[in-house]
């Protein structure tokens, strides 16, 4: 049957007709990954917190993907993660195929000058965090300096994996506020070969993620063999209540303000980015993926019994984050430029 309209019927058709046409591409460019390969950039050495979480996520990040594609961890080390961050940001393809686990002071660092830095960490995409992170300030037992207050007294040797990371920025940082006498050692590629330099003597001490060396150092912890130093939080976490955090040094209120900017980081800790200017309906598929994936219990299963940590926090969370991060006061970013020789 023939219906015939009038002209405010025909106007209100068409207008749904238009509106039907501007939402059917985007239902018909629904993110299919379906013969893909969703590569996870590292951007430290086998052996870290970075790479376990980040191959434990590639194991089971396909499953809950449409298409299931297939999902491939590298390493990508160098400044102190940030070489991989620039990768990333710069090079990787936007399509929702590559995504990466970095620096939890990436906003920091651009906050605060870092030459090496060649991104807008506002502009990046998160798909979500894994777990946060606490990294610790470790001392062989051999070693002279046993507490913090040692190292006021005593030159410390530390390996340090370059000018982004943690390893080195905390231990300058300390000795331009509370006088320690850290000797920093840089150049190592990440965590682990720090701790393999400090086993053979090489160095004093080195920092690492404090879920890394429960893990995979846990035979020196039964056995003494390291001493917990500093924990780089803003308050002493449950597991560690006699070890003194970051978040508590400093002797005037601008020290404190600046040492509290780098114990920051652990809320945004093992969290994943992609490129800026990704479609829409792609990140959104990884970034639901990366949320179901959290709940597998597979993978709960096989990270309880790795000790792993598994906290999760939305994207939304990250990016809140990262904003207040670089809304630092200048005076504070400032100083840690000068103290930091940017």
């Amino acid at each position: 049957m023939i219906r015939i309209i009038d002209g405010a019927a025909a106007r209100l058709l068409f207008a749904g007709v238009a509106l039907a046409a501007l939402i059917t591409p985007s239902l018909a460019q629904d993110a299919n990954f379906a013969k893909k390969t969703i590569t996870v950039y590292i951007g430290n050495t086998a052996g870290g917190s970075y790479d376990l979480y980040g191959r434990v996520v590639a194991r089971y990040l396909g499953k809950y993907v449409p298409g299931t594609p297939t999902v491939i961890a590298t390493n990508m080390p160098g400044a102190g993660t940030l070489r991989a961050a620039n990768y990333i940001y710069e090079v990787a393809p936007k399509d929702g195929t590559a995504i990466g686990i970095v620096t939890e002071t990436l906003a920091v660092e651009q906050a605060t000058g870092n030459p090496a830095v060649q991104f807008d960490a506002a502009k990046f995409n998160w798909v979500g965090r894994i777990a946060s992170s606490n990294n610790i300030h470790i001392q062989w037992h051999t070693a002279k300096a046993q507490s913090i207050d040692d190292v006021k007294k005593i030159e410390t040797p530390v390996a340090a994996a370059g000018a982004g990371n943690i390893s080195e920025v905390v231990p300058k940082l300390l000795n331009a506020t509370i006088g320690t006498k850290f000797k920093i050692v840089s150049g190592f590629p990440a965590s682990a070969e720090g701790m393999l330099a400090m086993e053979r003597g090489e160095v004093d001490g080195t920092t690492g993620s404090w879920a890394a060396i429960r893990i995979g150092k846990k035979q020196w912890l039964e056995e003494k063999k390291i001493k917990i130093i500093l924990q780089d939080v803003p308050e002493r976490s449950a597991d560690l209540p006699d070890v003194p955090a970051l978040g508590e040094l400093g002797d005037n209120e601008a020290d404190k303000q600046l040492l509290r900017l780098y114990a920051s980081g652990g809320a945004i800790g093992r969290a994943f980015i992609a490129p800026p200017n990704m479609p829409a309906a792609n990140l959104k598929a990884l970034q639901d993926g990366f949320l179901a994936m959290t709940k597998d219990p597979e993978m709960i299963a096989e990270m309880q019994k790795a000790n792993l940590d598994l906290e999760y926090a939305p994207p939304e969370k990250l990016a809140e984050e990262v904003k207040k991060t670089l809304s630092t006061p200048k005076s504070v970013t400032d100083r840690a430029k000068e103290l930091l020789a940017r």
